[in-house]
């Protein structure tokens, strides 16, 4: 009986050792060592051609860096400005011939080639061009001998006899200080845009008689569209052609001038001049 019972005892432990042999995982197969060396030794083959071509290319740069530093450097070459050339060269008086080839360089591609036939002024149309020796009120003695019998005839409101453009404010001011030995009792008007509205000119015009108008060439023409001031008793067109600003830029040379000053050409002055009415100086 005793046999029987250690007999099942053995059969029981045999049969749970086979139970947990089958809930084991299996064990997995160890990697073949011999791949992993290849795989190293192909790494390692890689870096190695890697760096030998750096180490190649290298060199070659650092002699285009090389030859580069030995080229001497070339220094950019500055622009001239308007300054620039009008300094150097020396001052020059106008003359019609100047005034003439800058109207019909602006009108070149605004008119036709009949209407810039037009434009073109004859000598009679202009008055003697200041020399650079002149002040302006021996300037206008020069070229307005009558002057005191001019002024006594003119009557017309909302008018001027003489019309002196220049191209700022300042300069119409000094301008008209200098003005003193000449106008005599003569009446003259500041026309500039700074601090001063266009109707307040036009009123000024309208109220009394004024002989001289003294202004920038874009207010002159404001008002002349406006119907301030008409051109029907000028006489003389005086441009402040020669004198130059502190950058020695002329009136003509600075852009927006320019384009106010054709403006005001091709406003009923270049038509008064063909007319044989208006005299244009180059002061």
């Amino acid at each position: 009986m005793r046999a029987i019972q250690i007999k099942e005892t053995t059969d029981a432990s045999e049969a749970e050792e086979e139970t947990e042999q089958e809930h084991q995982p299996a064990e997995k197969p160890e990697k073949k060592p011999e791949k992993r060396k290849r795989v190293a030794e192909k790494a390692v083959k890689a870096k190695k051609k890697k760096n030998e071509q750096k180490e190649h290319v290298t060199p070659a740069k650092k002699e285009n860096e090389d030859e580069k530093s030995s080229k001497p450097k070339r220094k950019r070459k500055k622009k001239k400005t308007i300054t620039d050339v009008l300094a150097s060269s020396e001052p020059k008086p106008g003359s019609p011939a100047d005034m003439q080839a800058l109207v019909t360089q602006y009108f070149s591609d605004k008119r036709s080639v009949i209407e810039q036939e037009e434009l073109k002024l004859q000598n009679s149309c202009f008055l003697s061009s200041n020399d650079l020796t002149h002040s302006l009120s021996s300037y206008l003695k020069q070229v307005c001998p009558k002057w005191a019998k001019i002024q006594k005839q003119h009557a017309e409101k909302s008018s001027v006899v003489l019309l002196i453009v220049c191209s700022s404010a300042l300069r119409t001011i000094e301008l008209i200080k200098q003005l003193t030995t000449f106008r005599g009792e003569a009446k003259a008007i500041k026309l500039f845009a700074k601090h001063i509205k266009v109707e307040e000119q036009v009123k000024l015009l309208q109220k009394g008689i004024t002989h001289i108008g003294v202004g920038t060439p874009g207010r002159i023409s404001a008002l002349i569209e406006k119907e301030g001031l008409n051109l029907q008793a000028l006489k003389y067109l005086v441009l402040d052609w020669n004198w130059r600003d502190q950058k020695l830029r002329r009136m003509v040379d600075i852009p927006e001038i320019k384009v106010d000053l054709m403006k005001l050409l091709d406003n009923g002055i270049l038509t008064g001049c063909k007319e044989d009415k208006v005299k244009i100086g180059l002061f």
